[in-house]
């Protein structure tokens, strides 16, 4: 069957794009009839309702490109093995290509297709694309993986990525083509309810919204962007994380575009690549100990006294921006309006939540999950751990993050703050509003309501956490708690 004429089949899951992406620029440079593919797999269905809606508009702008293109999406739902073991036989497919992903559900899922395909004639691959380095190539000098950020970062700062791929030109298209699902058939935005309309205007989809951000971004922003990048008022970030998560920016254009900006001078651009390589080893954390995505990185903390219960009403009222602290609040009605949070935001609410609140960091990460449309699996449980003290290459884990002080240095004229927080404002800003459209009605809110005290003060909230890690881990003589 693996004859120089039959149909590839290349699966596009996280890797959305047409220029740089390795294994489809091979399938196409061989001239054989190459049809893309994605499936609404088990992975898909696992998804939250915001992760599961940005897919479905990147879905959408991505065949749109490839028809332009003259080529088309196959849209098929059903099991991975199945879908594609159907797809071979109607249209006599030699190959099955796709990217790799590094998750184990991707793992576990990608070597069954593989496996069986291969048992069975039909040529099946798999290609680098969703990262810079690949998460076995990079070693310590004893041969295994890196747990601290500084020395990974050293060890692949000088590192040849290889050159960008172009986008090809034409796509060779099979004598025939297989039926494809309707896109609207999946109900992709379902979960997200009456949110749909407002947090899709602040969606961007597509690899060309991703290469005009980026150069905006190198224009504009880099040169300022270490100095910035921690204010969440300020347009200073690059605003990729959205396109790095369903691969429809390639990091190695960045990596890129970031080393001439570090050469023409730029202040920022060394900065800017180390947050793509902490990106790089969040994913290098994750593929060599993937316990990292559902348990305690390190051990010892699994029997520290965090409230594991979804009913706890501090944790029920910071998933709904109603904790009384504005800072924190305001980085959760962002998430709920814009479907993402600033970075700086994201550690000052996940901080609150497992310090001063002292609920289990897996519950944050679960409700990120099921409402960031930059969700990315890696990031996400690395960043919760790091934060609440767990994880790899965490900050001190006495660390306490006080959200006032946090404002007042992040946030001096309260302009993120009064962006998204309605209450308190004779004229609040349409963001804030849209807060109100946006969340559950069965959540009983409204921009004329009152606006909370705090369940938990700053002050008892910081003192009861640094008992417990006292208790749980009896300070060094030289320690001193934060």
């Amino acid at each position: 069957m693996t004859n120089s004429d039959s149909p590839i089949i290349f699966w596009f899951r996280r890797d959305l794009r047409i220029t740089d992406n390795p294994g489809f620029h091979a399938a196409c440079a061989t001239g054989r009839p190459v049809v893309p593919v994605f499936l609404h797999d088990e992975g898909v269905e696992r998804l939250g309702a915001a992760p599961k809606f940005r897919l479905g508009l990147g879905i959408a702008a991505f065949a749109a490109e490839l028809e332009r293109l003259g080529s088309a999406l196959i849209l098929r739902r059903g099991p991975a093995l199945q879908a594609l073991q159907s797809l071979v036989e109607e249209i006599g497919a030699g190959a099955v290509w796709w990217s790799r992903g590094y998750d184990p559900v991707s793992v576990t899922r990608d070597a069954g297709v593989k496996s069986w395909f291969k048992d069975h004639d039909v040529d099946a691959r798999s290609f680098a694309g969703h990262l810079l380095f690949e998460p076995w190539n990079v070693k310590t000098g004893a041969g295994g993986y890196y747990k601290v950020y500084s020395p990974f970062w050293r060890a692949v700062c000088q590192q040849d990525v290889g050159p960008a791929l172009p986008a090809p030109l034409r796509l060779a298209k099979p004598s025939h083509w297989p039926n494809s699902d309707a896109l609207s058939s999946w109900h992709m935005d379902a979960q997200m309810n009456r949110a749909v309309p407002i947090v899709t205007r602040y969606q961007s989809p597509g690899e060309a919204a991703a290469l005009a951000k980026l150069d905006l971004f190198i224009s504009d922003r880099i040169n300022d962007y270490k100095k910035n990048r921690d204010f969440p008022a300020l347009d200073a970030t690059s605003d990729l994380s959205e396109h790095f998560s369903l691969g429809e920016l390639s990091p190695r254009i960045a990596w890129h575009r970031a080393q001439e900006a570090v050469r023409v001078g730029s202040a920022g651009a060394e900065h800017f690549l180390k947050e793509l390589v902490w990106r790089e080893f969040a994913y290098h954390l994750m593929f060599n100990s993937p316990h990292i995505l559902d348990r305690n990185w390190r051990v010892e903390w699994d029997d520290f006294p965090w409230s594991a219960d979804e009913t706890n009403p501090d944790f029920v009222r910071w998933c709904r921006g109603q904790t009384g602290v504005p800072m924190v609040d305001a980085a959760m009605r962002e998430m709920y309006v814009t479907g993402r949070m600033h970075n700086r935001a994201r550690m000052i609410s996940a901080s609150y939540l497992t310090k001063h609140l002292m609920v289990h960091w897996k519950l944050g990460m679960d409700w990120f999950a099921d409402c960031l449309t930059d969700w990315d699996p890696a990031a996400n449980a690395m960043g919760w751990q790091w934060v609440a003290g767990s994880g790899p290459d965490a900050a001190p884990y006495f660390r306490v993050f006080n959200p006032e002080t946090q404002a007042g240095k992040f946030d001096p004229d309260r302009a993120y703050i009064d962006r998204w927080i309605a209450q308190r404002q004779e004229h609040p800003m349409h963001t804030a509003l849209e807060f109100f459209d946006a969340v559950p009605r069965s959540w009983g809110l409204n921009p004329g309501g009152m606006y909370l005290s705090p369940g938990v003060s700053l002050d008892s909230g910081r003192k009861r956490a640094l008992a417990a890690y006292s208790t749980a881990f009896p300070p060094r003589p030289d320690a001193k708690l934060a």
